[in-house]
């Protein structure tokens, strides 16, 4: 493993990003590469022959956001690691960048520690998430998708629940979902509930990993 790891900003604010560049060239074996004001500068900024091992990418930005930049990473650049910067703690948000490619997810007003250790995990884990998603979601669903483990085989889901699965991946809300499948949102809720107990998960975002590890969803 280098001793040195090289880290890229996308973010629109000046001010934060410029201050954020200070701090993370105060880490042990963290050195900023270069920032960018949007997703297409970032892009435009990109050396293949000194790629950045983590860019942090701001969610809102004018030109191209996070969503579309980190869905370009995923097929250009899969290797470099994504951790998603927002002051967004919707489960949405949350959702759709993970689905775009982020392997991790940490709010603007977040500690500096907190900062370092989710550079630290997701260089060595491969993902980093804190109480958004919870490390529990994140074992079951390795517990579920690991072949040599007896849990890996799916847990018996009926043809509704996989249904209302799908559409939980997407960025309807539960009325929304609930049109869809020409039921009450109570009964959507239900379905949550129950999947929820059947594969001993908190949230909708822990089941939507769930989907998009078992290939019930498309990324």
């Amino acid at each position: 493993m280098p001793d040195t790891r090289y880290i890229a900003i996308a973010d629109d604010h000046t001010m934060f990003r410029k201050g954020l560049m200070s701090l993370i060239n105060l880490f042990p074996n963290y050195e900023m590469l270069f920032d960018a004001a949007n997703g297409k500068d970032f892009i435009a900024q990109l050396n293949p022959k000194h790629l950045p091992d983590i860019v942090l990418l701001d969610i809102n930005m004018p030109e191209m956001d996070g969503y579309t930049t980190a869905e370009w990473l995923r097929v250009n650049y899969p290797d470099i690691k994504i951790l998603a910067l927002s002051t967004m703690d919707a489960e949405t948000a949350i959702i759709k960048m993970i689905k775009s490619g982020a392997k991790g997810y940490v709010l603007k007003d977040a500690e500096p520690a907190e900062l370092k250790l989710a550079f630290d995990e997701i260089m060595s884990r491969g993902y980093f998430y804190n109480e958004l998603i919870t490390r529990k979601v994140m074992s079951s669903i390795n517990l579920l998708t690991d072949a040599k483990n007896p849990t890996a085989t799916f847990a018996k889901l009926t043809e509704r629940e996989i249904e209302f699965l799908k559409y939980a991946c997407t960025e309807m809300g539960y009325k929304e979902i609930a049109d869809k499948m020409h039921v009450s949102t109570r009964t959507v809720e239900g379905y949550r509930d129950a999947l929820c107990e059947k594969l001993d998960l908190k949230t909708r975002v822990g089941l939507v990993l769930y989907a998009i590890k078992n290939n019930l969803a498309d990324i």
